[in-house]
C-alpha cells in the first residue's frame, strides 16, 4: 500500500475470513482479495505489445489485426515463458561517485561505456543489461519524487544499448527513460526503441541496492512473468543468482 504509484493506478489488498472455526481443532482460514492494475504496480516486466508506434507493434503487426476484447492474439505475455539469462549490472551511479544520480539526468553512451570499462565487464548478445542509478533509494520513502522525475536513458543511450543485442534492459526507475525527456516533443521514445523497433524486453522499478553494494556485476537473472493470456506486461519478482 506504500509503494509509489502513478495517479491513475491503484493497488488495494483486503484480507478476509473465509472459513469460520470448524471441527474440534477449531480450524479457521484467511485469504486476500487484491484489486490492482498490472502496469507499474511493483516491479514491471514489459513485453513487445505494451507499446506502439502509431498502430504498429513489434514485427510489423497492426494493433487492430491482433488485438481482441480479451487481449492480444500475438505478442501476449503468456507466449514469453520464463526467462533466464546472463545479467550485467551497469553501475552509472558508482561511475559518477554518487549514491543516486540527479533528477532528470540523461545517461549518455559515454556513461554506459565508461561504467562497463570501470567494472572490467563486456556485454554479449542475449544479456540482460541492468542499469543502476540509485533512484530506488526513494522507493517507499519519497514516492512523489520517485514518480515525478527520474534519471534514465535518452534516445542515444537506448539506441546504443539496443545495438548490443540484449534480451532485456532494466533499471531502478519506473519508466527506464529519463523523465522528462530532453525533447519536449517526444513521449517516452525509449519504450518504442526497445519494445517496438528492436524486440527487447524492459524491466522497471528494480531493487538494485544490494547488487550494487556487493559489486555483483555479473549474475544469472531469472524472470517469471504471470501467464496473463493476451496481456502486454506483468508484475514480476526477478531474482539475481551468483
Amino acid at each position: 500500500m506504500d509503494m509509489p504509484l502513478q495517479a491513475t493506478r491503484t493497488f488495494e489488498m483486503h484480507t478476509k475470513r473465509t472459513t469460520a472455526l470448524q471441527g474440534s481443532n477449531r480450524r479457521g482460514s484467511n485469504e486476500e482479495i487484491v484489486l490492482a492494475e498490472i502496469g507499474q504496480v511493483g516491479t514491471q516486466f514489459d513485453t513487445f505489445a505494451h507499446q506502439t508506434i502509431g498502430d504498429s507493434i513489434y514485427n510489423c503487426f497492426k494493433v487492430d489485426d491482433i488485438a481482441t476484447r480479451n487481449g492480444f492474439t500475438k505478442g501476449g505475455i503468456e507466449q514469453v515463458g520464463s526467462l533466464m539469462t546472463r545479467g550485467v549490472l551497469i553501475d552509472v551511479a558508482a561511475l559518477k561517485g554518487v549514491e543516486m544520480l540527479p533528477d532528470s539526468y540523461e545517461i549518455t553512451v559515454d556513461d554506459l561505456q565508461q561504467a562497463l570499462k570501470r567494472q572490467q565487464m563486456t556485454v554479449q548478445p542475449g544479456d540482460a543489461l541492468i542499469v543502476h542509478t540509485g533512484w530506488g533509494k526513494l522507493w517507499g520513502k519519497d514516492n512523489a519524487r520517485y514518480m515525478r522525475v527520474n534519471p534514465g536513458l535518452g534516445t542515444a543511450g537506448a539506441e546504443w544499448l539496443a545495438r548490443q543485442d540484449p534480451m532485456l534492459v532494466g533499471m531502478d526507475t519506473a519508466p527506464v527513460n529519463v523523465t522528462p525527456d530532453p525533447d519536449p516533443k517526444l513521449s517516452n521514445p525509449v519504450h518504442q526503441i526497445m519494445l517496438v523497433v528492436n524486440g527487447i524486453f524492459l524491466l522497471e522499478s528494480l531493487r538494485l541496492e544490494e547488487l550494487a553494494a556487493a559489486r555483483a556485476y555479473e549474475f544469472a537473472l531469472v524472470v517469471q512473468p504471470l501467464k496473463l493470456v493476451g496481456g502486454t506486461g506483468s508484475t514480476v519478482a526477478p531474482t539475481a543468482i551468483r
